[in-house]
């Protein structure tokens, strides 16, 4: 029997998206990306998919799954089960809930809106998301100065969850090249097969700084 299609709404500029085709990618599932841009989140056909007109959206035949992070354990559980990406060991399950935890929290709040904001999609003080990403960004330089990943010995969904955002901080005039720590960890994850790298966006030279080293 032929699995269902696996169909991800979302935006290619999204970091939310791209954390969950990074594991999809590397798990080796075939999807298919529906570009979802705000006004079709709006709309009532959407909304009945998704509620609260989040994306990213995924469906797997008759599940529909909002949240990024909360699809990012269902993939790993329903097709890798057992394996490094959510792991079983209570020390490494638990480290991983408090990354995923971090990406809701300090990182969404700190480069994800500075980002935003940079690219006019939400508004706000982005003084203040800079400087929730410089205290985020000093605390996992001093975490992954002992350690290759944020979670484990090895990658996990943890690592995918924080990866786009971090990745991208300079688009939202964070910049990185005081975080060689964090620059590894970047390069890391992208070394990992099937890796694929999240679009650049557009955004005003006011609003971020030159190319930084990574």
């Amino acid at each position: 029997m032929n699995r269902p299609e696996i169909v991800l709404h979302g935006t290619a500029l999204s970091g939310h998206t791209h954390r969950v085709e990074l594991l999809l990618l590397m798990l080796e599932l075939p999807y298919r990306l529906v570009p979802t841009p705000a006004e079709l989140r709006r709309s009532e056909g959407f909304r009945q998919l998704s509620p609260l007109g989040q994306i990213p959206l995924l469906e797997d035949g008759d599940l529909r799954l909002t949240d990024s992070n909360a699809i990012l354990v269902y993939l790993a559980r329903r097709y890798a089960q057992g394996s490094h990406w959510l792991p079983d060991e209570a020390v490494a399950a638990s480290q991983v809930q408090r990354w995923l935890s971090i990406a809701a929290g300090e990182l969404a709040f700190g480069p994800a809106t500075a980002r935003m904001i940079a690219l006019g999609v939400k508004s706000g003080d982005p003084a203040s998301a800079r400087a929730i990403a410089a205290t985020l960004l000093a605390f996992m330089n001093r975490h992954l100065a002992e350690r290759a990943y944020l979670a484990a010995a090895h990658p996990t969904i943890a690592d995918l969850a924080c990866y786009s955002y971090i990745a991208q901080a300079p688009e939202g005039g964070v910049a990185l090249e005081s975080y060689p720590a964090v620059r590894a960890w970047l390069r890391r994850i992208e070394a990992l097969p099937r890796f694929r790298a999240m679009p650049a966006a557009q955004v005003s030279p006011a609003a971020a700084p030159a190319a930084l080293p990574r």
